[in-house]
C-alpha cells in the first residue's frame, strides 16, 4: 500500500476538523449560539497564553507580568520563573538605550532582580552578578561575555517556557486535531528518515510544523532523585515525542505521573504555523461542504479553494497573507431566486463536456442563482454556471457554517479575557479589506470554482443517501466517459442499487442490475469477482444488512466526490494528502516497533483508521449527524476533558509469548542503550534474549 492510497475515515476527520474550527472560533452561525461551546474556557486561556507570548516576544515584560498577576498569579509564585522574567525586563530596559531607561534598569536590579536571585535556585545569584555586565558591554558587541543575554532569542525562550507552564497549569491544551496533526507529522518525518523514503508531503510538513519546540516546563523537585514511574510509561513517552529518558522522567514528574497529561504537554511544545493550518482547514471545510465557499466574514484571512496552491506566508500577494482581509458579508451580491415547476431543481455546468446537459436533484423545489464574486460585474446568464443552492431553511447549503477566520487583534483578546461579548459583536467589523484583491484573478477563479463545488457536493450528498440511480444518471449526463475511467465506482453504485432493490423485495430487478452491470464489470476486472459473490449473497439474507463489512455509503460518497472533483478541475484539499501519508507512516512505524500505539485512542487516530462506518439500511446510522457536516458524525469534545476509549483486547505492546522474551528484558535494553523498541528486540534475538549479554556486547 502506498502513502497516497491509505484508506481514511473522512467522517472522523470531519468531526475533528469541525471541533478544531469551533474551538478556535473559526466558524460561526449567522445567529449567536444558544449556549457557549464546551471549549469556551480553554479558548479563553489559550488567548491569554497567546497574548503573554506576544508581549514577551516583543520585549514588553511588564505587560506580561501584569497579565500573569491578573489571570494566573500562581505562576509567579515560582521564583525560578519570576527571576527569569526580571532578568529579561532588566535587559529590555537597557536595550532601549536612554538614560531614563538605564536608571529604571538600576531600580529593577535593586528592587526586583536581586531579591529574586537570593532564593530562585542555587545558580541564580551567580547569574545575577553575570548579567550586571550588561551595564558596560554594548548589545552590539559580539565578543562580550553577555552576548547571549543580549540576544533577542532569549525573548522567545522565556515566552515558550511560560507558554508551556501556563498551558499545563490552566489545562489550556490545543484542540485534539491540532495535537493529532503534530503527532502524525513527527512520526511521518521520523519514519521517512529511518526508512530512506522520500515524503510526498515534505513541502507541506516543513511549512506546517516548525523544527524548534517550546522549552519544557521543569519540575520543582531534584532532577537526580529516582523516578517513581513505570518504565513502560517512561519509554512510551520518550519514543512517542522524541525525548531523552531524563526528559521523559522530567515531563512525567511535572505532570505528577499522569502519562496522558505529560504526552499532551510535550505535543503542545511542538509549534505549528497557525496561518498555514487555518488555510488547510478552510480549504478542507469548503471541499467537504462544512462551510459556505461563497461568503466569508471579514475576520478571516484570504479565501482559499480546493485546487489552489497555498502560497508563501511571507508573500503579501499569496493566499496565506494575513495583511488584508477579503470577502466581507457586505460585499456579497444578493441574487433573487426563482421557483421551478415540479419536484426537481436543476443546475448547469458550463465547463462540462456537454454544457447543455442538466444535473437534476430530487426533492428540491427551489434553485438559487448566486454571484459569488465580491465586486466583479454580473456575467451573462448563458455563460455562467447556475449553482445548486437550496433554500436556506431546508437545504444543506443553508446548514453550512460561515467561515469567520482567526482574529488576532489584541484588543479583542483583552475583551474575551474579561468575559465581554464584544469579541462576538465586533468579529465581523475588525480588520482591513483590500478591494484590489477582490478583482484579482485569484478571487475570480475562486468564485468560478464555487459552481463546481456545488455540483460535486450535491453528488456526494446523493451518494451518501444511497441514491445510486440518480448519481449514475447525473454523472453520465455531465461526463459520459466518467464511468469508463472509473469502473469500480460504477460497480459500487450498482451494488447500492442492488441492495436497495433486495431490501424492497424486488428480486427480479435486483438480478437484472447484477446481470446487466455487476457481472460485465466483474468480468473485466478479476478483483471485482469476490465482491460480486458477496453481493449476490444478499439475495439469501434480504432482511439482514446486505452490504459488506467494509462497505460504507460515506466512504463511497467521498471516493465519488474526489473522482468527480478531479474531472471538473477541483482537486482534493491538501489536508487529505497529509492525513493519508501520515496515517500510512503511523501504521508502518508501529509495525516496525512491534507494538501498539497507546496514544492513538487519545488522539482519535484509531477512529481515522476505522472504515466500518454506518452501513446502508441502519436506522441509527444518521442519528448523530451534525447539520454543519452534511451527515458526518459529529464529535463534541474539549481538549481539557478528553475521554479515552481503550481497547482492552489490544495490548499496548506485544506479549512475551509473541516474541519469546520477557517484557522487562526489552525495557532494560531500551533504557540502557536508549534504543527504540524494535531495535532492542532485534538485538535480544541475536543474543538469545539475554539483556545482560546484549549490554555487555555493546559496551565491550
Amino acid at each position: 500500500m502506498q502513502m497516497d492510497s491509505m484508506p481514511v475515515n473522512w467522517e472522523a476527520l470531519d468531526a475533528l476538523v469541525v471541533d478544531f474550527a469551533k474551538s478556535e472560533r473559526l466558524i460561526g452561525d449567522a445567529s449567536p449560539p444558544s449556549s457557549p461551546p464546551p471549549s469556551a474556557s480553554s479558548y479563553k486561556w489559550r488567548l491569554l497564553i497567546c497574548q503573554i507570548r506576544r508581549c514577551l516576544e516583543s520585549g514588553d515584560v511588564d505587560s506580561a507580568i501584569d497579565l500573569l498577576r491578573e489571570y494566573a498569579p500562581s505562576v509567579l509564585d515560582d521564583h525560578r520563573l519570576l527571576f527569569r522574567l526580571q532578568k529579561q525586563k532588566f535587559i529590555e530596559l537597557l536595550r532601549k538605550g536612554t538614560n531614563e531607561d538605564r536608571d529604571s534598569a538600576i531600580k529593577c536590579a535593586r528592587a526586583s532582580l536581586a531579591p529574586c536571585a537570593l532564593d530562585a535556585y542555587p545558580e541564580a545569584y551567580e547569574e545575577f552578578k553575570h548579567i550586571l555586565l550588561a551595564f558596560i558591554y554594548d548589545k552590539d558587541d559580539q565578543a562580550s561575555p553577555v552576548v547571549n543575554e543580549w540576544s533577542e532569542k532569549r525573548r522567545f525562550e522565556i515566552a515558550g517556557l511560560l507558554s508551556s507552564v501556563l498551558r499545563a497549569q490552566l489545562h489550556a491544551y490545543d484542540p485534539i486535531f491540532s495535537m493529532t496533526l503534530r503527532y502524525l507529522i513527527s512520526i511521518h518525518k521520523g519514519f521517512c528518515i529511518r526508512q530512506g523514503i522520500c515524503s510526498p508531503i515534505t513541502d507541506l510538513t516543513e511549512r506546517l510544523l516548525f523544527e524548534e519546540r517550546d522549552p519544557p516546563a521543569m519540575p520543582q523537585e531534584s532532577l537526580f532523585e529516582a523516578p517513581p514511574f513505570d518504565e513502560v510509561d517512561i519509554q512510551a513517552l520518550a519514543h512517542a515525542v522524541e525525548l531523552t529518558r531524563q526528559g521523559a522522567v522530567d515531563s512525567l514528574r511535572f505532570a505528577k505521573g499522569d502519562l496522558q497529561q505529560a504526552f499532551q504537554n510535550e505535543l503542545c511544545r511542538m509549534r505549528l504555523d497557525i496561518s498555514v493550518l487555518d488555510e488547510l482547514v478552510h480549504e478542507y471545510c469548503i471541499y467537504r461542504g462544512i462551510v459556505d465557499p461563497g461568503s466569508t466574514n471579514s475576520g478571516e484571512g484570504t479565501l482559499i479553494t480546493s485546487g489552489m496552491e497555498i502560497g508563501d506566508p511571507s508573500d503579501p500577494g499569496s493566499s496565506l497573507s494575513e495583511n488584508c482581509l477579503v470577502g466581507s458579508d457586505s460585499d456579497m451580491s444578493a441574487v433573487s431566486s426563482s421557483n421551478i415547476e415540479g419536484s426537481q431543481g436543476k443546475v448547469l455546468l458550463a465547463s462540462a463536456p456537454n454544457p447543455d446537459m442538466e444535473v437534476r436533484y430530487p426533492s428540491e423545489t427551489t434553485s438559487l442563482k448566486e454571484d459569488c464574486s465580491t465586486s466583479r460585474s454580473q456575467e451573462p446568464e448563458d455563460s455562467k454556471a447556475v449553482q445548486r443552492n437550496r433554500s436556506p431553511g431546508t437545504g444543506e447549503r443553508g446548514k453550512r457554517k460561515r467561515w469567520r477566520g482567526r482574529n488576532e487583534n489584541l484588543e479583542i483578546v483583552s475583551e474575551v479575557l474579561r468575559g465581554s461579548s464584544k469579541h462576538e459583536l465586533s468579529a465581523a467589523t475588525i480588520g482591513c479589506t483590500n478591494t484590489d484583491l477582490k478583482n484579482s484573478p485569484m478571487m475570480q477563479d475562486a468564485s468560478n470554482k464555487v459552481d463546481k463545488f456545488e455540483i460535486v457536493l450535491g453528488l456526494k450528498e446523493l451518494a451518501s443517501k444511497g441514491m445510486a440511480v440518480e448519481v449514475v444518471e447525473e454523472i453520465s449526463s455531465l461526463d459520459p466517459d466518467f464511468f469508463l475511467q472509473n469502473p469500480v465506482l460504477l460497480f459500487q453504485l450498482k451494488q447500492v442499487e442492488f441492495f436497495k432493490l433486495v431490501r424492497a423485495g424486488d428480486f427480479s430487478s435486483a438480478l437484472n442490475v447484477a446481470s446487466s452491470h455487476l457481472g460485465p464489470l466483474a468480468s473485466k476486472d478479476p478483483n471485482l469477482l469476490k465482491p460480486l459473490k458477496e453481493t449476490l449473497l444478499g439475495l439469501l439474507r434480504p432482511t439482514e444488512e446486505p452490504i459488506g463489512k467494509h462497505f460504507s455509503l460515506d466512504a463511497l460518497a467521498t471516493s465519488l466526490q474526489i473522482a468527480v472533483g478531479r474531472r471538473l478541475g477541483v482537486e482534493e484539499p491538501q489536508l487529505m494528502k497529509i492525513i493519508r501519508a501520515t496515517l500510512y507512516s503511523h501504521t508502518e512505524w508501529f509495525k516496525l516497533q512491534m507494538c501498539k500505539d497507546q496514544f492513538e485512542s487519545l488522539l482519535w487516530i484509531n477512529s481515522l483508521k476505522e472504515l466500518g462506518s454506518p452501513l446502508l439500511g441502519d436506522p441509527a446510522s444518521k442519528s448523530s449527524m451534525d447539520t454543519c457536516t452534511q451527515g458526518s458524525s459529529q464529535v463534541t469534545m474539549s481538549s481539557s476533558s478528553m475521554s479515552i476509549h481503550k481497547d482492552s483486547s489490544s495490548p499496548n505492546q506485544i506479549s512475551s509469548t509473541d516474541i519469546g522474551c520477557d517484557e522487562n528484558a526489552i525495557l532494560k535494553v531500551m533504557e540502557f542503550l536508549a534504543l527504540p523498541r524494535a531495535d532492542a528486540i532485534h538485538l535480544l534475538a541475536q543474543y538469545n534474549w539475554n539483556p545482560e549479554t546484549v549490554i555487555q556486547q555493546i559496551f565491550a
